[in-house]
């Protein structure tokens, strides 16, 4: 029996086509869901991948290629600033952030 993983990739909605088709392209299925970063509260979105364990480098090779970092800045208050003056404070934001998962059990019905 194959063994199989689930991935699970949050990348920003920017890079989401780009990656679909990368992930499409080399046989990879991916499902995905939006979702909303946290921090600074970004539309992302969750891809969803099984695969089986020996394409799952291919899949974070593919993944790191199109899911670029980028640079971006936030207006953040200054500190001890009699008026709220915003000072752009810059934030590394992209990549992936992928987790894999071990299958125990899979079926296609």
């Amino acid at each position: 029996m194959e063994n199989y993983l689930l991935l699970i990739a949050v990348v920003q909605e920017q890079d989401l086509d780009a990656a679909s088709r990368a992930l499409q392209k080399m046989g990879a299925a991916s499902t995905h869901l939006s979702s909303s970063g946290g921090f600074l509260g970004r539309r992302n979105a969750t891809l969803l991948m099984g695969l089986p364990a020996d394409k799952a480098e291919s899949a974070l090779s593919v993944l790191s290629e199109v899911c670029r970092r980028r640079i971006e800045y936030m207006s953040l208050p200054m500190e001890g600033s009699p008026m709220p003056m915003p000072a752009p404070v810059p934030v590394t934001v992209g990549g992936a952030k992928v987790f894999a998962l071990p299958v125990e059990r899979f079926e296609q019905i």
